[in-house]
């Protein structure tokens, strides 16, 4: 699916460095898919979700563990070893 390229490409290229004692990864994260052209609005079981045009809600949650992970939500995952995010889409 195209929209989730454009999504992980914005991750792991951002308009801004994520800075862990300057916002969360949260704050971050919606920055940057706002940036991107994305509406970001809130969700209720989730930390934040996407309206795409035609389409449903894409849910997201964001962490700074890669483990165990709920597959039915998308992921948005701070690595502070390498400093990196990443983005693993929903199954």
């Amino acid at each position: 699916m195209q929209i989730f390229q454009v999504i992980e490409q914005t991750i792991i290229k951002p308009p801004i460095p994520h800075e862990p004692h300057k916002q969360s990864l949260k704050a971050w994260a919606m920055y940057c898919l706002r940036d991107r052209g994305f509406k970001v609005v809130y969700a209720q079981n989730a930390d934040f979700a996407i309206e795409t045009k035609g389409e449903d809600k894409l849910y997201f949650k964001v962490s700074n563990n890669a483990v165990d992970l709920d597959n039915s939500f998308n992921w948005i995952v701070w690595d502070s070893a390498t400093k990196s995010a990443s983005f693993i889409p929903q199954k």
